[in-house]
């Protein structure tokens, strides 16, 4: 029967090989979770971390619509008495109506709009910017305007849901078709937006009336 010698000096030499290739690929394994994370947005110092601080930069550009055209031509449109196909029957009321978008008793989703809105004398030098942002009319146009993406109404809640372009309108199809007068009007006041650089209040816009008079001209829809 045969011993066998086992080398010590050996062994311990190939142990610490063993143990030192382990300790590199284990450091390369780190390194190369420090870069993967870091280069998803973690910080330097904590790559599971987010930064310190982080910076979301205003919009320096873009563009309002009328609020004079709105509040002549389209927020008449909300109270409107219309009719409106719902399930294969037809009835009449108002989007301001409680249960559609009524601020206080509706249920229209984020479009609200306030029924009883006074309408702002825009030739009264009283009503200042200021003064009309704080009015109802004003919070009438501010939520209409969140329903659009200007420039382009068939692609605008305001005017997708009423015709039923391709989403769904709890309160049914209220217009037939883009041909219909107050679909115009909302069209038009969203493909004329003020001029870069101005406000909502810009008297440059008072060429969608005619005459250009906000409160008594006809509203234009070309």
């Amino acid at each position: 029967m045969r011993a066998t010698v086992t080398n010590t000096a050996d062994r311990s030499t190939s142990n610490r090989a063993s143990r030192g290739g382990g300790a590199r690929i284990a450091a390369a394994w780190a390194a190369a979770a420090v870069f993967l994370f870091t280069g998803c947005g973690g910080s330097g110092s904590d790559p599971l971390g987010n930064p310190a601080q982080v910076s979301n930069p205003s919009g320096t550009s873009g563009q309002t619509l009328s609020f004079a055209y709105f509040q002549r031509c389209i927020n008449p449109i909300f109270l409107a008495q219309l009719q409106i196909q719902l399930n294969g029957t037809t009835a009449t009321n108002t989007c301001a109506a409680a249960g559609c978008h009524a601020t206080a008793t509706g249920a229209g989703g984020a479009f609200r709009v306030v029924p009883t809105a006074a309408v702002v004398d825009l030739t009264n030098q009283a009503n200042t910017a200021a003064v009309i942002r704080n009015s109802d009319m004003y919070k009438n146009f501010y939520s209409a305007q969140s329903e659009v993406i200007v420039g382009t109404p068939l692609e605008s809640k305001l005017v997708k849901k009423p015709l039923l372009l391709n989403v769904l309108h709890g309160g049914g199809r209220i217009f037939a078709s883009e041909s219909d007068p107050h679909v115009a009007l909302m069209e038009y006041w969203i493909t004329n937006p003020v001029p870069n650089g101005a406000d909502e209040f810009s008297t440059s816009n008072y060429n969608m009336f005619t005459p250009p008079d906000p409160m008594n001209g006809t509203c234009n829809t070309q």
